[in-house]
């Protein structure tokens, strides 16, 4: 009788081994099956309308940041909202410092970063995706509007440029060959342009068109742009392993190109379209 208690547990033991690893088995293969179709969570919670959750500083005019009511808005904001749309989900922005941003990604905080983030460097885009870009940015020269000798880039050879001398701006105009002005940063390099203290200054086109947007009758305008392919875009951005994501993402913003949302949203918050690479 011992004997045969002792053979049933056995044969139980087994058995419940093997329906145990039938089980890991069949839930590794669902995993495996979902990661190779693309699919994750937020892939369920979009197609079943949920919320997405984004990160983003608040703090970054005109970027993101709080209007004076202390609703959360700005051009990133808004085309995530926009974004959110199309996708027919709800979003719901998680405040963050930017030294944070991409480290709240990583854990998961939230499933996508809205904050100007540019994936330059091969560590960034190892590790995450940047879907379809919804801004342009690069180098521009800013002079006085009546001052025309600013046909190229090579005419900047010999002219005054007010430049904070550990920026990139400032190591672009001397490759050019302007005369480097030092400044301490962007207001102090354009109120010596203003004051003929020096010819132009370069920097971001973007914080260059929030200035004269802010600063319409200020007598200074864009001369030169960079050329489109040194020109960065931002977008949201994801881990990877979320391809069909991304592919939503990508086909909401080409619809947002398509009907002019873009356009409109880059207009007003910064008097000009940066949505296109030009």
């Amino acid at each position: 009788m011992k004997r045969r208690t002792l053979l049933a547990l056995a044969a139980s033991t087994v058995l419940l081994a093997a329906c145990g690893q039938s089980t890991t088995n069949d839930a590794d293969s669902n995993a495996t099956d979902n990661a190779a179709s693309g699919g994750s969570d937020m892939l369920q919670r979009i197609n079943d309308g949920g919320t997405i959750n984004v990160g983003t500083e608040g703090t970054y005019p005109p970027f993101t940041y709080h209007d004076e009511s202390g609703k959360l808005t700005g051009y990133d904001v808004e085309v995530t909202r926009a974004v959110a749309d199309k996708l027919g989900v709800d979003v719901e922005f998680k405040e963050t410092q930017w030294d944070a941003m991409l480290a709240g990604l990583d854990s998961k905080r939230f499933d996508m970063v809205a904050n100007q983030v540019s994936l330059t460097t091969p560590e960034r885009q190892a590790k995450y995706d940047l879907a379809q870009p919804y801004s342009w940015s690069g180098a521009v020269v800013l002079a006085p509007t009546d001052d025309n000798r600013y046909g190229s880039w090579e005419n900047l050879k010999g002219l005054r440029s007010a430049q904070s001398l550990s920026s990139n701006y400032g190591e672009l105009a001397e490759r050019y060959q302007a005369e480097i002005v030092p400044v301490d940063g962007m207001a102090q390099a354009i109120q010596l342009v203003k004051q003929g203290r020096a010819d132009f200054t370069m920097n971001d086109n973007l914080a260059v068109l929030d200035y004269l947007k802010k600063f319409p009758d200020s007598g200074l305008e864009i001369k030169l742009v960079a050329p489109a392919d040194e020109q960065r875009g931002s977008g949201l951005v994801l881990l990877k392993g979320n391809d069909a994501v991304v592919t939503k993402l990508n086909e909401a913003m080409s619809e947002l190109h398509a009907d002019g949302k873009l356009t409109k949203l880059s207009e007003e918050f910064f008097g000009a379209d940066i949505s296109q690479q030009k």
